[in-house]
C-alpha cells in the first residue's frame, strides 16, 4: 500500500485514513519490520522546525500520521488531500481493539508510576482477551536503559506504545529501535494517562469541532503558552506556501 505524503514545514506526513493507518501498522507487524510510527500534530511539527534531530527522525520514520486538525488543514492548504485526522489515542485504541483477534502482544511504556498498570486494567476491560505483556513507567535515568530494553525484548511485544512525551519518546524509540527488536513502536503522548483516567480527553463535540487543543489548554493552564504554537503554525504554513 503506497501512501501519498504532504511536506509540512519540512516534515513528510502521510495522507491516509484511520482504516489505512491500522492496516499499515498491522502490515509492519506481519513483516516484523522494527517500524517507527509517529503521530504528528501542529505542536510537534513546529518543534521540528527548531529541532533538527526530531525533524530527521520524523523524516526517517516508517509512518507519520496526521494527529491533529492543524496537520490536516496544513496538508490541504498546501495542496495535498488529507482525508482525516488520525489521532494517536484513537489509533492505539483501534490497534488494541483488533489485537485479541490477531494475537498481537502489546507493551505499555511511560507516564508516571502506576499509570501504565491502570491503563492495562482499562485495556483488559475494554478489549477482552488482549495481551498486555508488560508495563514500565517513564521515570528512568540513562543507567536504567539497558535493563528497560532487556525487559521489553524479553516480553516480545508486537506493539510498543511509548508515552514519554514529545520529543523524548521519538528520540528514545529511534535511538533504540534496533536494540528493542519490536515490530512496531509508536509514540503516544498522553494516551496512557487518558486510559488510566488521570487525564481527561475533550468531549466528542469538541473533538468534532477541532477544538481538542483548546480543551487541553483550559484543563492544563501550564500548557497555555504551548497553545500559541497553533496560530504560529498556521502563519508559518501560510508563509511556506509557494
Amino acid at each position: 500500500m503506497s501512501l501519498k505524503q504532504a511536506e509540512i514545514l519540512g516534515v513528510n506526513v502521510n495522507s491516509l485514513t484511520m482504516v489505512q493507518a491500522v492496516e499499515k501498522v498491522q502490515q509492519f507487524i506481519d513483516e516484523r519490520k522494527n517500524a517507527l510510527v509517529a503521530t504528528a500534530n501542529a505542536e510537534m511539527l513546529m518543534r521540528a522546525t527548531q529541532d533538527e534531530e526530531l525533524k530527521h527522525i520524523l523524516n526517517n520514520a516508517d509512518l507519520v500520521v496526521p494527529d491533529g486538525a492543524g496537520t490536516v488543514w496544513a496538508a490541504n492548504y498546501l495542496g495535498v488531500e488529507m482525508p482525516e485526522r488520525v489521532a494517536g489515542y484513537d489509533l492505539a485504541q483501534e490497534l488494541m481493539r483488533e489485537a485479541p483477534g490477531r494475537g498481537d502482544r502489546i507493551y505499555f511504556f511511560g507516564s508516571a508510576p502506576g499509570v501504565a498498570e491502570s491503563a492495562r486494567e482499562k485495556a483488559m476491560e475494554l478489549y477482552p482477551g488482549i495481551k498486555i505483556v508488560g508495563t514500565r513507567n517513564g521515570f528512568f535515568s540513562e543507567a536504567d536503559e539497558p535493563e528497560i530494553i532487556a525487559e521489553i525484548k524479553a516480553a516480545r511485544p508486537d506493539i510498543l506504545l511509548a508515552a514519554l512525551g514529545v520529543p523524548k519518546q521519538e528520540k528514545w524509540l529511534y535511538k533504540y529501535r534496533q536494540a528493542l527488536q519490536v515490530p512496531v513502536a509508536i509514540g503516544v503522548g498522553g494516551t496512557l494517562d487518558v486510559m488510566a483516567g488521570v487525564m481527561q480527553r475533550a468531549p466528542l463535540w469538541m473533538q468534532k469541532a477541532k477544538l481538542e487543543w483548546l480543551f487541553r489548554g483550559l484543563k492544563q493552564p501550564s500548557r497555555a503558552g504551548r497553545l500559541l504554537a497553533l496560530p504560529k503554525f498556521v502563519m508559518k504554513v501560510m508563509a511556506s506556501k509557494k
